[in-house]
């Protein structure tokens, strides 16, 4: 069974002080990864995770290795994705299959080799390898104990499934909890979303009339960046 697939395996030196930086700035995961690292709490467990591969994802995913996990990566979104990044993790022992700029096709293989991989949990950002998950039901299915999904889109799409009988194991909708929803979509997405449309743009937004459709907590972020 194939181990890793990046697009450099010589990216690593820079991926490792991509993820030491974030690493400093994420307090509260160093705090249990240094528990996990001495309780072991998910030895023996092996992870299946889609998410976006970035310097902020390897320290989850190492603080889940430290915990005794076995965890298998792709990336959720293929624009995403880290190269340093991946190819860091990759050169620590970790199952990865991503690569910024993945044909569609590149994209569910490498969803495929996560669930080769038999996970005990799934990490999704989407669903997207949730539903794969349960159509391979008799292979994949009887070691599931269940499953995370970190998005609104994929929230939705779930809770579809639910009604119509077909989601076969428990998931945990991560927006549900108050760290989130009140602290990652409002500054996170606020943050991010004013920062993308900077740089996509090279426009000052001092003078500008700026339109939010919508009033979630991810636009009341959007919109709290912009007027400031």
């Amino acid at each position: 069974m194939e181990r890793f697939q990046v697009k450099d395996k010589s990216l690593a030196p820079q991926g490792r002080l991509q993820i030491e930086w974030a690493a400093t700035h994420m307090p509260v995961l160093n705090q249990i990864k240094n528990r996990f690292s001495k309780e072991k709490p998910l030895k023996g467990l092996t992870i299946g995770a889609c998410l976006h591969v970035t310097k902020e994802t390897a320290v989850l995913v190492e603080a889940l290795v430290a915990g005794g996990a076995k965890v298998a990566l792709c990336g959720s979104n293929p624009l995403s994705t880290q190269d340093d990044v991946a190819s860091a993790l990759a050169d620590e022992g970790i199952n990865v299959f991503a690569w910024r700029g993945q044909t569609t096709e590149d994209y569910y293989k490498c969803i495929d080799k996560v669930l080769d991989f038999k996970p005990d949990v799934t990490l999704d950002d989407g669903a997207d390898l949730v539903v794969p998950c349960i159509a391979n039901e008799p292979r994949l299915l009887k070691n599931v104990k269940g499953g995370t999904e970190e998005t609104t889109t994929g929230v939705v799409r779930l809770r579809a499934m639910e009604q119509a009988g077909s989601l076969k194991y428990a998931i945990i909708a991560v927006n549900d909890a108050y760290t989130k929803y009140l602290f990652d979509n409002r500054y996170g997405t606020g943050q991010s979303t004013i920062d993308g449309v900077i740089r996509a743009t090279n426009t000052l937004l001092s003078g500008k009339t700026f339109v939010v459709c919508g009033y979630g907590w991810c636009s009341r972020g959007i919109a709290m960046r912009a007027k400031g």
